[in-house]
């Protein structure tokens, strides 16, 4: 590895490595959203995400899955973010399934290097059934042209009296073409142990005032295995202040 490679970046890529021969990919579908690994100092900012999953009757996945976080950057490194998620099963009704804390550690400056880096920490605790998950993510986005490329890779352990304990990954892709601030369309991947899914995805944002500013991303992820969703619809509203 090149001598240039910031010490946070050698860890993380050592410990990803690391558990790669361990992991399986995870299960459920991972369709969610694809981090950037980028932190604005002094940023605050609230977020709902909603996605909607087309399923055969016989499927255990929710119908619905919506998340309500509130976020806020310590230093110009590291973001933290407290998020309730709720689900609604098919054919029942809308419940609060758990509780979730990120914190997300850009490891090098936007530019500094060929790609950018970050890494992304997950803690989630269930409501309705016992179980606990962590995870975490290497993210890296580079920049080429007009195009802006984002990988997440997310290795995850899950345990608890009501889900089997086992370990597991996860991967997405987003590849993003910036062609104004307010639309910027874009393909996304994602793929885990029950999930293949690609589509179109629309990013954009808007200012509100000295550092205020609200963004949107809108996508339809087509299922391509048999276990996906044959598609599912997402929807990102952030207000960043």
């Amino acid at each position: 590895m090149d001598s240039r490679t910031p010490t946070g970046l050698k860890t993380a890529l050592a410990v990803c490595a690391s558990l790669c021969p361990l992991l399986a990919f995870a299960d459920g579908s991972v369709i969610d959203k694809v981090y950037h690994p980028y932190v604005d100092a002094m940023e605050s900012e609230l977020e709902f995400r909603s996605l909607f999953h087309n399923l055969p009757a016989s499927s255990r996945l929710p119908d619905n899955l919506q998340q309500l976080s509130f976020g806020k950057s310590f230093g110009e490194r590291l973001f933290g973010e407290a998020k309730l998620v709720g689900s609604k099963p098919q054919h029942q009704g809308f419940e609060l399934s758990a509780f979730e804390i990120e914190t997300k550690w850009q490891l090098t400056e936007q530019g500094e290097y060929s790609a950018d880096w970050g890494l992304l920490f997950e803690y989630e605790a269930g409501v309705e059934r016992n179980s606990d998950e962590v995870s975490i993510g290497l993210l890296v986005e580079k920049e080429l042209g007009q195009w802006s490329t984002t990988a997440n890779f997310f290795a995850i352990h899950e345990w608890g009296d009501d889900v089997d304990e086992e370990f597991e990954t996860a991967f997405s892709m987003q590849a993003r073409y910036r062609y104004s601030r307010a639309f910027e369309p874009a393909i996304e991947f994602y793929m885990g142990q029950n999930t293949v899914g690609l589509g179109p995805v629309i990013n954009g944002s808007a200012s509100l005032g000295i550092r205020k500013s609200v963004s949107w991303e809108f996508g339809v992820i087509a299922g391509i295995s048999e276990e996906t969703p044959d598609s599912t619809f997402r929807l990102l509203l952030e207000y960043e202040f």
